[in-house]
């Protein structure tokens, strides 16, 4: 059960474990982009489904520990406020990840990564998208199907998430908990999803289950980090992580073409 760490050189190892600690890191302070780092920085020394599969239950873990950081009642409220979204999701998650070894990845990483970068990009620069309560649903069906679709294919569906909240200019802690939640419920569906695609199996579980002591140990840190940043610094910070996030979906997109 446990060939797993004899198969991987201890120097790859080493540097999965770096990976994992500074995405927790990034996780805690800003919210998002765990998988993200972790599928970039894995993807680079271990096969893709073994990198995928690493991610899995630290994926899990920090995001319940971050839809439940502010209590019970304070996630039901944003269960009850961003349902909708939620289930979409939630279906395009469980859908597409049966997909995975079929479609190739990079067509999504590009359809995906172009506009995530460009919003990112005009806010940072000033401009501010507004999504108007009366388009609100036809905003959470549209973001939530791309966002589930690309969640269910490579692990990664935080930056339409974080686009979203930023256009509706959630406050800071709604903005945080309602990625915990939604982030939360959507990797146990990619938890499920993977057990039955066969990614997640008895020769990767040892592995993903010993990335949760360096993402625990990051999102500690990130989380000081976290709880000293203002509003507008928050939003910021939000904002560059995601342009370095679709700028990394790009090179997926364009390494996956080429190559």
């Amino acid at each position: 059960m446990f060939e797993i760490f004899t198969q991987i050189p201890p120097a790859i190892l080493a540097f999965a474990v770096g990976v994992t600690l500074f995405a927790g890191f990034v996780k805690g302070a800003v919210g998002f982009a765990l998988p993200m780092i972790m599928i970039s920085g894995l993807g680079s020394v271990l096969a893709p489904e073994l990198a995928l599969a690493a991610l899995i239950i630290p994926t899990v873990a920090a995001n319940v520990w971050q839809a439940l950081r502010d209590g019970v009642a304070a996630a039901l409220g944003t269960v009850r406020k961003y349902w909708l979204y939620m289930l979409i999701v939630l279906v395009f998650i469980a859908g597409s990840a049966q997909l995975v070894r079929v479609i190739p990845s990079w067509v999504f990483y590009l359809l995906l990564g172009i506009p995530i970068t460009g919003f990112a990009l005009v806010q940072i620069m000033g401009w501010k998208l507004h999504i108007r309560p009366e388009h609100r649903t036809r905003a959470e069906l549209m973001i939530g199907a791309v966002a589930g679709f690309t969640g269910g294919l490579s692990g990664v569906w935080g930056p339409p998430t974080v686009a979203y909240l930023t256009a509706i200019q959630a406050p800071k802690g709604e903005a945080m908990r309602m990625q915990g939640v939604v982030y939360a419920a959507g990797s146990v569906v990619l938890l499920a999803s993977h057990l039955r695609s066969g990614v997640l199996n008895a020769q990767t579980l040892p592995l993903s289950f010993a990335m949760l002591i360096p993402c625990v140990l990051g999102m500690v840190a990130g989380y000081w980090v976290h709880d000293r940043l203002d509003a507008v610094k928050f939003r910021r910070a939000m904002l560059l992580v995601l342009v370095v996030a679709g700028l990394n979906l790009i090179r997926r997109g364009v390494m996956g073409l080429l190559f």
